[in-house]
């Protein structure tokens, strides 16, 4: 299924279908089930995959037209499936995510699959699958298909909107369908909150993991820098880009996250039940930027106190500087990294200037906003310059500064920030500068999970949790530990607008 890349969004009358109503079992509750249930009922010949797979296609079918979150889906999905069910059958399951439909952001290489980065440029796919895919087909997942994205990542204009894109339009906030599901990773958390697919893989520079994940009302996990290959993604900068999951349950990402990393570790065994019980977590209110997210915030800290947890309120330095220095560096960063990406692929632009141009010849491409860092990055200076040498060195040491300094003088596990302020419109004036707390672990490359925390009306508000650097089981582990405390995530209900 492709969508339209200039068609306004087609709302269904009425509400969805119910999460247990798509595909053959009644008694499957989409929103609900955990990739561990789902295993258990496979091994007990109670479901199979193509069901589950047949489940999805028939709710994205259903459903779709109202979010626009899903690019295409993949008409190999079904013999996947089948083939999955065949090795199940005689005992020859290849692990946990065997059989579990899983939907890609369009920046990751998927032979046949289109791999649009967001952009009309890039209309020929690839013919080979990005490393994280590889590792994603030898543990018998299920690829369903691709989601749409803010195009480029968000990183052509500044006035860019989040969740457009010339490929696939606008995707909408399931919850609220005129509000913004935040970028870039926005199909992958608005499918994910939507039920579409089991999970989903985004990809994060700063914050585009999790705050589509957050303001969707998922999970969304960026792991530590190099965890995850970035082969055969299209970049940013590979010296902050990553990819990581996102899911309805923490289990589900852990789950997704062993088979991303493909080293052995299972870091769903590290889900401890007691985590919060005698530890110590920063909190990082950001306290005044929004009214509602600062309520959330102190549910959250009601809930980490009586889960055990000493509270320590705590602010992180040099945020100013690093965003700054950070910038600068990532102008440079895309010219050098994005060429060197297009060199990979045949039938596509292979500079940015020739994408520049391509845009100015296209009719969709200009039509909601420009290109203006498109043009910046163009002019910036060459990736072996003095200059950015030290912009790139300021942002990364200060962001691991203030994230490593903190928990140092604290003493701390992890710290607690408000992932997002409640979704605003969608109004293509380019995106609010407001509330947000993915910088220090993105420029520094360490953590960051973004847990459901509460709602403002019917838009939801997460919690992040970050670390230092190679501590993703712990991070995990907080934000599990978390959602059990406070079970807060419901499932969207596709309002037109705010009442």
């Amino acid at each position: 299924m492709s969508t339209a890349p200039a068609a306004p969004p087609q709302l269904l009358v009425g509400a969805p279908p119910a999460h247990g109503e798509a595909g053959p079992r009644p008694d499957l509750d989409l929103d609900a089930v955990t990739i561990p249930e789902l295993v258990e009922r496979m091994d007990a010949g109670a479901l199979t995959s193509v069901e589950l797979t047949r489940a999805y296609l028939e709710r994205i079918a259903a459903v779709d037209r109202q979010v626009r979150s899903v690019l295409l889906v993949n008409p190999e999905a079904p013999a996947q499936a089948a083939e999955s069910d065949r090795r199940r059958a005689l005992g020859r399951a290849l692990g946990p995510l065997d059989g579990i439909p899983v939907l890609l952001k369009d920046n990751i290489d998927t032979r046949g699959l289109g791999t649009t980065a967001g952009s009309r440029a890039l209309g020929v796919p690839p013919a080979e699958d990005a490393e994280l895919v590889v590792r994603l087909r030898a543990a018998g997942a299920v690829v369903l298909g691709k989601t749409n994205m803010s195009e480029w990542g968000n990183f052509r204009s500044a006035w860019s909107t989040s969740g457009w894109s010339g490929a696939g339009g606008q995707t909408n906030n399931p919850h609220v369908l005129d509000r913004n599901p935040c970028g870039s990773s926005s199909g992958s958390g608005a499918a994910v909150a939507a039920s579409l697919a089991q999970v989903a893989v985004g990809t994060e520079t700063n914050g585009s993991i999790v705050c589509p994940a957050s303001q969707s009302g998922v999970v969304g996990f960026k792991p530590t820098h190099g965890r995850v290959s970035g082969a055969g993604i299209v970049p940013i900068s590979t010296r902050q880009d990553t990819a990581g999951p996102v899911a309805r349950h923490v289990v589900d990402a852990a789950i997704l996250m062993s088979v991303l990393e493909g080293r052995g570790v299972d870091y769903a065994a590290a889900l401890t039940p007691d985590a919060l019980r005698g530890a110590r977590v920063g909190v990082w209110r950001r306290a005044g930027h929004d009214a509602e997210a600062d309520r959330v915030v102190e549910s959250a800290v009601d809930v980490l106190r009586r889960g055990g947890v000493t509270v320590v309120e705590v602010d992180l330095p040099y945020q100013d500087l690093i965003a700054t220095a950070g910038l600068r560096a990532l102008l440079t960063e895309f010219r050098h990294d994005l060429e060197a990406y297009l060199a990979t692929r045949t039938g596509v632009p292979r500079t940015l200037r020739a994408l520049i141009e391509f845009n100015e010849a296209d009719p969709v491409e200009l039509s909601r906003f420009g290109q203006d860092l498109f043009f910046e990055a163009e002019k910036a200076p060459s990736i072996t310059d003095p200059t950015y040498l030290d912009q790139r060195r300021t942002a990364t040491d200060l962001a691991r500064r203030s994230i490593d300094e903190v928990m140092e003088v604290h003493r701390l596990d992890v710290i607690m920030a408000p992932t997002n302020a409640p979704a605003w419109r969608t109004d293509y004036a380019g995106d609010p500068v407001g509330l947000g707390s993915s910088t220090p672990a993105a420029v520094s490359g360490y953590p960051n999970a973004t847990v459901p925390a509460g709602f403002a009306g019917p838009l939801p508000i997460g919690v992040s949790f970050m670390a230092g650097h190679g501590a993703d089981a712990a991070v995990l582990r907080f934000a599990a530990a978390f959602e059990r405390a406070a079970p807060v995530r419901r499932a969207p209900t596709y309002l037109p607008t705010l009442p």
